[in-house]
This record gives structure tokens, C-alpha cells and sequence, in this order.
């Protein structure tokens, strides 16, 4: 498979390439997922993002909308300033 010049820059650039890149997508944890990376992502490379992806499945519960929903002050709050984020 020819791939785009940016996916070669790392493996999980590379990953993300192959597996998720211009696949639709109708799951919406995964749905949720992508808003909030791609929030996160203003001002920052997408590399950032995905190294950062565990991080961010921590501090929003992998993306669990109903969950990250019912959070209140102090539990939002828990990672400001973000720390594995």
C-alpha cells in the first residue's frame, strides 16, 4: 500500500495511517473519541495527539460519553493541570 508521506514520520502515525485514517466511522464511543482528540489537537501536530492517546482514554474514561456526561466539578477537574494528558 503507497502511503502518505506524513505516516512515515512515526509508528503510530503509521498505525493510525493504516487503520483508522479515512475509514468511516459509526460507533459512537469512537465518534466521542475523535471529537476530543481533535478539540485537544488546535495549535498542537496530530503526533502529539496520538502519543497522547492513552492518556486522554484515561482521563475520560475511554470515551464513555454517558459517563464523562455525569462527571462533577472535582472530577473534571482531576487532571487540570493535565498532567498525562
Amino acid at each position: 500500500m503507497k502511503k502518505c508521506t506524513w505516516a512515515l514520520a512515526s509508528s503510530s502515525e503509521e498505525q493510525y495511517h493504516d487503520l483508522e485514517w479515512g475509514v468511516p466511522v459509526h460507533d459512537d464511543r469512537l465518534l466521542f473519541e475523535f471529537l476530543i482528540l481533535e478539540g485537544a489537537q488546535a495549535g498542537l501536530s496530530w503526533s502529539t495527539i496520538l502519543n497522547k492517546r492513552e492518556g486522554y482514554r484515561l482521563a475520560f474514561d475511554n470515551f464513555e460519553a454517558e459517563i464523562v456526561a455525569g462527571y462533577d466539578h472535582k472530577k473534571s477537574m482531576r487532571y487540570w493541570p493535565i498532567r498525562p494528558l
